[in-house]
């Protein structure tokens, strides 16, 4: 069974093993080890990208030393739904076609109730 959580670049499938967070009061950038629960102010990172972070000029990255571990693999059967729950959801699958419109041009879930004077 696969990792649920994948690095969070933009077409990259690869385990995320590590955790980016930003102070932004600090001006730093945080890369550490994987978190224990997604954030949604944190980002997952495959190893590539958490060694090859760049961070704007006058910014400072504070990087775990060492190497990342590989997340561990989980047979739990809430994470084998949530896995299969996200890979129904991926963008790189064809889009469902979208609904027929009426032929009025209207979409039909709105309606104009008179009004009263």
């Amino acid at each position: 069974m696969r990792s649920v959580r994948k690095c969070s670049r933009t077409g990259c499938l690869e385990p995320a093993v590590a955790t980016l967070t930003y102070a932004y009061r600090d001006s730093t950038a945080v890369v550490g080890p994987l978190a224990t629960a997604s954030e949604p102010h944190s980002y997952d990172l495959c190893e590539a990208h958490a060694l090859r972070l760049t961070v704007p000029k006058g910014w400072e990255v504070v990087r775990h030393e060492g190497t990342f571990a590989a997340p561990e693999q989980s047979a739990d059967e809430l994470t084998a739904l949530a896995e299969a729950v996200r890979e129904a959801g991926r963008s790189d699958r064809p889009a469902a076609p979208p609904e027929p419109e009426n032929p009025s041009g209207r979409r039909g879930h709105l309606r104009v109730l008179p009004g009263r004077a």
